[in-house]
């Protein structure tokens, strides 16, 4: 891409970003405030963990254009192409929260979970003092994996009108214009890593050690 080509097409690029970041970034809210809940509960009711992880699982095998083809004809969603595609990422990111929540917490030591019990700790302060933070980092690696899939396949959003950087990919590809293609490809690749790289620093940040008190 050359100086002309980014003087051309410079602002485009940063408003279809933002786009881009904005269809993520509600997306993997959404997915968040589901799928992290729903791995704590499925901690406390193991017996629905495999069905509902499998439906999870279902959803992340169908392709992402038959998804958003799905979303076309219902009514309230189809009439914005924005809430198509975010309804869509929103599925394709509960997997890797939901299960790496509920595989977290149950990887704790149950020694740890007998010892805050023995203290008086109540369900609440187990979960927010023990549990959550010894399954951080396998939490905040789910929302790593999350959320580079969502800037992926949020290039896909453009097929169906909804904006990102997916708009200059399909325009490049019709017009047999690489530097089209490059000029989204590329930005949709400095997001994810940028992403991946700023969830990986707050991993290290909230990472919490295990209360003293609750250690044998």
């Amino acid at each position: 891409m050359n100086r002309s080509f980014l003087s051309q097409y410079g602002a485009e690029i940063g408003t279809l970003a933002i786009e881009h970041l904005w269809l993520t970034g509600a997306a993997m809210l959404f997915a968040a405030a589901i799928a992290i809940p729903a791995g704590i509960w499925l901690t406390r009711s193991p017996r629905w963990a495999k069905p509902v992880i499998g439906i999870t699982n279902v959803l992340q095998t169908i392709p992402s254009l038959a998804m958003f083809g799905f979303l076309l004809p219902l009514p309230w969603l189809g009439e914005r192409a924005a809430r198509i595609a975010i309804i869509a990422l929103t599925a394709y990111a509960l997997l890797p929260i939901l299960r790496n929540t509920y595989a977290g917490i149950r990887s704790i030591d149950p020694t740890l979970i007998e010892v805050a019990r023995a203290i008086g700790l109540t369900n609440r302060q187990r979960l927010f003092k023990i549990e959550l933070p010894l399954a951080a980092s396998f939490i905040f690696a789910g929302l790593r994996t999350a959320t580079v899939t969502c800037i992926g396949i949020a290039t896909i959003a453009a097929a169906v009108g909804a904006g990102g950087l997916g708009e200059l990919i399909f325009r490049g590809v019709a017009s047999v214009d690489n530097r089209l293609v490059l000029a989204g490809a590329v930005p949709a690749a400095l997001l994810a890593l940028i992403a991946d790289g700023a969830l990986g620093l707050l991993e290290k940040r909230f990472k919490v050690p295990a209360p003293e008190s609750a250690r044998p």
